[in-house]
């Protein structure tokens, strides 16, 4: 059997409680992500789903357990491993172009400095920033263009895994949804394997080819893998007409808004991987009773 392209194998943190005691955040979280794969991971407040990231990062070490990519175990930050944050993590005393060719630079460092520039540049235009924009330092750019600097950066470093932590959290509606095209074309461009955190329902389904879903802390584990059963391209007018949407989305809001919390607090008998959910197209044309259009939010 040949093993995910990146596997976690019983990952457990624990966190000392201030009264000599511990708190177990996540226990026995074990789940695997195919190479190429785009997969988002939801959950409530607290259910150490940030820490998971960090872990995958190399930026946190895990009480118990281990993460293998490609194979091999990881152990601190490394280049192969590139990650987008919330709040855009630019230098800002350097241009958005300067932003990506340092980091370009850092991961090439035999190519000349025309083809860096020139890498960089491609990258730059693919989430929709070029001429005058990409001259500019972050205080001078918006919000969203921060966020586009802060993914063509971490494309264009061909990480082999890339980490997304509520990239679009601080984004209006609308530029939330221009950047979310965006990455699905530079992704679908690159087949990159990508591992997302998200609070918002309809952003995992429109993304994702998977989504993990979460119990509520303490002792959180990852329960659920659900499939997402709606072909490529996905186009966020056209998406909710496809007769899977409402099902998978109902699906979604039932657990985060139910068995969460039904599950939160209960320690698992040992190694448990995600019980994996597909939701098939329905029989009759009949259409689901749909749910609140909003995000199930912390």
């Amino acid at each position: 059997m040949t093993q995910p392209f990146l596997k976690i194998e019983n990952l457990t943190q624990r966190y000392p409680d201030g009264q000599g005691g511990e708190m177990t955040v996540f226990e026995n979280a074990s789940f695997g992500v195919e190479k190429g794969e785009f997969v988002c991971i939801l959950g409530h407040s607290g259910c150490g789903k940030s820490t998971i990231m960090n872990i995958l990062a190399g930026l946190s070490e895990p009480t118990s357990g281990v993460v293998k990519m490609d194979g091999f175990e990881v152990s601190g930050p490394s280049l192969d491993r590139g990650v987008v944050f919330q709040n855009y993590s630019l230098m800002p005393w350097l241009s958005a172009l300067r932003n990506v060719t340092f980091a370009v630079a850092a991961r090439h460092p035999d190519w000349p400095k025309a083809k860096v520039v020139e890498h960089s540049k491609q990258y730059l235009s693919m989430v929709g920033l070029d001429g005058d924009a990409i001259r500019r330092k972050p205080s001078q750019l918006s919000g969203g263009m921060r966020q586009r600097v802060s993914i063509a950066r971490a494309f264009a470093n061909h990480p082999k895994l890339l980490l997304l932590d509520e990239p679009f959290g601080a984004l209006d509606a609308l530029t939330r949804g221009t950047i979310q095209d965006e990455l699905l074309k530079i992704w679908g461009g690159t087949e990159q394997t990508v591992f997302m955190i998200t609070h918002d329902i309809d952003e995992a389904i429109l993304l994702a080819d998977r989504i993990l879903l979460m119990t509520n802390g303490p002792y959180a584990r990852v329960a659920e893998s659900v499939e997402i059963t709606i072909p490529r391209p996905r186009n966020r007018t056209s998406i909710i007409e496809h007769p899977n949407y409402y099902k998978i989305r109902n699906h979604l809001v039932h657990f985060l808004g139910i068995r969460s919390k039904e599950l939160a607090g209960k320690q698992a008998d040992g190694p448990q991987a995600p019980q994996t959910v597909r939701i098939e197209e329905p029989a009759q044309p009949n259409p689901e009773p749909r749910a609140p259009l909003r995000a199930v939010n912390e």
